[in-house]
């Protein structure tokens, strides 16, 4: 028999632990699926395995006879550009030139010049000034502006984790989990008005070349 084969935004590799206020319960519907490792993906005539920004391996998601492919994996390798609409709640494929997004599959020559800074940062975040930003999601989340993303960078690993951690002092840190090498970071920070979790690592894949950062951020 056989199977469709489905894009879902619920497969965009969006990392959004401490950000599930972004959503309302009504719009979400828990299921009971299976993780096909078995489908073999081929493109273009060449096998091909999808994986996130950071590498790991993604295996297609089979529910009711439908499996689900990670969108953006998928578009990568079609080489064509998937972008998440936050404010409308939206997938975009292909050209989004008309669509108001800010967010989406990072693309070389990007600076953050020119792509649009998560609104729900605070004015003085720490970001590079080469950050190709993705994977956008912002809303509120425990009643604070939240929002969750990832982005590549060419800048060192420790001195970027080394200036996380003294922004969080001046923010009024109280509790605090940091581990910063020149191979990889983790923060998890929380004061009286923030909560932030970051994690970076060097990037592999079609990432490979720069260091990946992914970002949890709720607060003012």
């Amino acid at each position: 028999m056989k199977k469709k084969v489905a894009a879902t935004a619920a497969l965009l590799g969006l990392t959004l632990t401490a950000s599930a206020g972004v959503y309302a319960a009504s719009n979400l519907q828990e299921i009971k699926a299976l993780l096909n490792h078995k489908l073999g993906i081929v493109v273009n005539g060449q096998v091909y395995t999808p994986k996130d920004g950071n590498g790991k391996t993604l295996a297609p998601i089979t529910y009711n006879g439908t499996t689900y492919l990670p969108v953006r994996s998928i578009g990568e390798a079609l080489n064509t550009s998937v972008t998440y609409d936050a404010k409308t709640s939206r997938v975009i494929i292909g050209d989004s030139a008309s669509s108001g997004g800010s967010s989406g599959t990072p693309s070389t020559g990007t600076s953050a010049e020119t792509v649009k800074r998560p609104k729900s940062l605070p004015a003085d975040f720490p970001l590079p000034a080469d950050a190709k930003i993705f994977d956008l999601i912002e809303g509120s989340a425990t009643g604070k502006p939240s929002a969750t993303f990832s982005y590549l960078t060419k800048q060192g690993l420790e001195p970027l984790g080394n200036t996380y951690k003294e922004y969080f002092v001046q923010k009024g840190a109280t509790s605090k989990s940091e581990e910063v090498s020149a191979s990889a970071f983790s923060i998890i920070d929380a004061g009286s008005t923030f909560a932030v979790t970051l994690d970076g690592a060097p990037g592999t894949g079609s990432s490979q070349g720069y260091n990946v950062v992914h970002v949890i951020w709720s607060g003012e």
